[in-house]
């Protein structure tokens, strides 16, 4: 492993006192690299569109290839009341936490969730991918920080990051802090599902990850039954 840039900092994931480091760094602007329920991701805040571009350019991601946010729970979402459809909910409320993440149509209600500054920044024009990780350090650190805006740690085209020694080996020059938590739960990321045409009752793969199509269909499935949709 190449030496370390000492200004990358990195606290271990199992003391909370790492977790406030962490979550203070990115409430002033930093980018770190943090575990999830799949692969480690780089995170930024949303209260900081600065820090976000900075990850496509730590990442050398291409512009055009938009970022997801990241929230704690379901329930924050449940609070601002967003217009998602019963069919909608009831999908994340079986897929949620988990390796999976769902585009959405984007809306006002991204600004209530606290994603305001970064409104432009994050998703595309007219849709946002969100997730939900099942991970307690995630969802603990995102609890402290509000949304966060993640993508893989990985620099752009190469392979996923499953140990905090892959992202400090690669990045720790350009990061400002790698929570460590050893190897990553799974080894690919999470598994997109686009439900912009949900209330058609069409969803779409568009990459599958941690969790098989199948899987994902299956869960579709019983999300219109409950609503007694054919």
């Amino acid at each position: 492993m190449k030496e370390v840039v000492s200004s990358c900092i990195l606290p271990q994931s199992h003391r909370t006192s790492s977790l406030r480091t962490i979550a203070n760094m990115l409430d002033n602007g930093g980018v770190c690299g943090i575990p999830t329920d799949t692969v480690y991701a780089l995170a930024a805040s949303c209260k900081h569109p600065e820090a976000i571009n900075r990850i496509y350019s730590i990442k050398e991601r291409p512009s055009e290839k938009p970022i997801c946010i990241c929230i704690s729970n379901l329930d924050q979402l449940r609070v601002i009341n967003p217009p998602f459809s019963p069919l909608l909910w009831n999908f994340m409320d079986l897929v949620y936490p988990g390796g999976i993440s769902c585009i959405v149509q984007k809306g006002e209600w991204l600004k209530k969730l606290g994603v305001g500054p970064a409104y432009e920044t994050v998703g595309t024009n007219d849709s946002i991918m969100i997730r939900v990780p099942d991970h307690t350090v995630t969802a603990h650190l995102t609890d402290m920080t509000g949304p966060l805006a993640i993508t893989s740690a990985n620099p752009s085209g190469e392979s996923d990051s499953t140990h905090h020694d892959m992202v400090i080996t690669r990045l720790s020059d350009k990061l400002d802090a790698v929570l460590c938590d050893g190897y990553s739960n799974e080894l690919v990321g999470s598994t997109v599902v686009n439900c912009t045409k949900i209330n058609e009752g069409i969803i779409k793969i568009l990459r599958e990850g941690c969790v098989p199509t199948t899987k994902i269909m299956q869960l579709f499935e019983r999300a219109k039954n409950t609503l007694g949709v054919l």
